[in-house]
């Protein structure tokens, strides 16, 4: 009896000692494997880390060149519509200026040469002068003989015509202003597109769908970043040319008053 009892606690203490060894070892395996799986980790992460590195000036460069051939001409189109939008601007800023429309210089001659009542002098002074009210009083004082009522309707057309060629300027800065969101849109349509023809194909390329959402988020960034500064320009230099439309035209009633009763100096 004795002997069974020795037997049996002998048998559970090597099941005793035969489990914990099983569950070390179990232990240690789960430890191993959790430290290869933190390495091949810490590898994908270096591996992935220059390409991250690049940032957004190198995600915009796979973008440019990586949307096809559809995506890089609407790029160079925007690029081209933000190039000619800086052109025009500077263009309005030199000519849309008071001295350059209405000079002080041929108002004070005209209105000397009016006050001795030599209109032949006053014209002369307008043809040398290749400004706007220049050519406004050039057409006025061209039909002196033939009546106020005349000469009125020659400088209310002239007005209208160097008054056309000052809002074409304009004009040309709010087509490039409406032009470039509908680029951008068309792009961000095209980049679309692209993602959902990648995602038709079955397994979809990560990579390649990124760049097409890229593509579609780049082009509506860039479009809006070409329109924004033509509408703020267009109208701010539309509100200038108007005020000095406004003074041209009471500068040349100032002007033309004393046409009523003027009579003309034959040599």
């Amino acid at each position: 009896m004795k002997k069974s009892f020795v037997m049996s606690l002998v048998c559970a203490g090597l099941l005793c000692f035969s489990a914990q060894t099983s569950f070390a070892q179990d232990v240690v395996d789960a430890a191993d494997d959790a430290a290869t799986q933190t390495s091949q980790v810490v590898q994908n992460t270096s591996a992935t880390a220059p390409q991250a590195s690049g940032g957004a000036g190198s995600q915009f460069y796979q973008v440019l060149f990586g949307s096809g051939p559809v995506g890089f001409i609407l790029w160079m189109a925007l690029i081209g519509a933000l190039v000619a939008y800086i052109y025009l601007a500077i263009d309005c800023a030199i000519l849309i200026q008071t001295d350059k429309i209405m000079p002080q210089a041929l108002i004070s001659n005209v209105e000397a040469s009016m006050k001795e009542g030599d209109v032949v002098k006053a014209l002369q002074f307008c043809e040398n002068d290749p400004t706007p009210l220049a050519h406004i009083l050039s057409a006025g004082f061209s039909h002196v003989e033939e009546g106020f009522e005349v000469i009125d309707e020659a400088i209310a057309s002239a007005a209208d015509v160097e008054v056309e060629k000052i809002m074409q300027r304009l004009t040309w800065i709010s087509v490039v202003g409406n032009a470039a969101p509908m680029l951008g849109l068309l792009g961000t349509v095209q980049g679309m597109i692209m993602a959902f023809a990648n995602l038709a194909g079955g397994t979809p390329d990560v990579g390649a769908l990124a760049i097409n959402i890229s593509q579609a988020l780049w082009t509506t960034a860039g479009g809006l970043i070409c329109a924004i500064p033509c509408v703020l320009t267009y109208y701010g230099f539309r509100n200038k040319a108007n005020n000095i439309v406004l003074k041209m035209t009471i500068m040349t009633t100032e002007l033309i008053k004393d046409l009523r009763n003027v009579e003309v100096v034959s040599e």
